[in-house]
Parts: structure tokens; C-alpha cells; sequence
């Protein structure tokens, strides 16, 4: 098992990647509300900013920046994730250990994080954020993709609706 480690950093700001175990499903864009839901509620008591997002159908991206002396990311996801689990229907395929720890088999366990160190990888992230339907295949145009911040960007004028064309 490789040695890795998480680089914890109170107030930082991090890009995660969390991936659905079962990559061939839609679940998160199938189940959007459920996971708007499931993060608003985890926010309540678990406050972060989310600089930027997007969520595709079996895996998201996003930029948050914790509290003031918090780096507690790892509740938050594992609350995220269970708030999510917890309201949609069950059906997913179980392993043997998903079974055995008595665990619904829909996130992968870990997620991928990196933290965000000055404000050139932060507009590197935000950018590959918004560029990822794309990137997937998903959609022509950034703009097409629903499940997006792009979309705030816009509003808020910080990105032209025709980024990237």
C-alpha cells in the first residue's frame, strides 16, 4: 500500500475529485437535488466556501476553502457522501467488504484532494472545474453543462458566457 499522505492545512483551500464506485452510473446528475441537499445540510454544521464546481454523472470536482483554523475536509466528505446515500433508493451492487463494514457501495472510499497554493492553481482548477463536461464528452460548450459554477462565474462577470467558445 503506498504511503500517502494528506497535507492539512487549517482555513485552506482544496480541489477534490470523489468518484461513484460504479463509474458506468448517472447517479450524481440523476440525483442532483439529493446531493445539493446533502451538502447544504452538512454546510450547517461543517461551514466551508465552495469556490467552484461541477458535477458530472459518476464523479465531481470542486474548490472549497475551510473556516479559519478548521482542515477537517474528511468529515465533511464522509457526511456529504452519507447525507447522499441516505436519500436516494438503494440498488447498487454490494462487495463482499461493502457488506461486511455494512456500507452501500455507491462513492469509491477515498477521494482525491490537492491544496490549493497560490492564485495561479487556483485559476488552473477553477478552470479544469469548468472545462471538465468537455473534456468528457459531455457537451460542446462549457455553457451547455448545467451542474456547474460556470455558471456564477458568468453572473458575477468574473468568465464571458463564450469562455472557450
Amino acid at each position: 500500500m503506498p504511503d500517502y499522505r494528506r497535507l492539512w492545512v487549517p482555513g485552506g483551500t482544496y480541489f477534490f475529485t470523489v468518484n461513484l464506485a460504479d463509474r458506468s452510473r448517472r447517479l450524481l446528475v440523476d440525483n442532483i437535488d439529493a446531493l445539493h441537499m446533502g451538502v447544504a445540510s452538512v454546510r450547517v454544521a461543517h461551514p466551508f466556501e465552495t469556490v467552484a464546481w461541477c458535477v458530472l454523472p459518476d464523479h465531481l470536482h470542486v474548490v472549497w476553502t475551510l473556516p479559519r483554523g478548521d482542515d477537517d475536509f474528511a468529515t465533511r466528505w464522509m457526511l456529504i457522501k452519507a447525507q447522499f446515500s441516505r436519500r436516494i433508493e438503494s440498488g447498487e451492487r454490494l462487495s463482499a467488504s461493502r457488506c461486511k463494514h455494512r456500507e452501500r457501495g455507491i462513492w469509491q472510499r477515498r477521494f482525491w484532494e490537492h491544496m490549493i497554493r497560490d492564485e495561479r492553481d487556483l485559476r488552473n482548477h477553477i478552470d479544469y472545474i469548468h472545462f471538465n463536461p468537455v473534456k468528457h464528452g459531455m457537451v460542446a460548450r462549457v455553457a451547455d453543462w448545467p451542474y456547474s459554477s460556470f455558471h456564477r462565474f458568468v453572473r458575477q462577470g468574473r468568465l464571458p458566457a463564450d469562455w472557450t467558445g
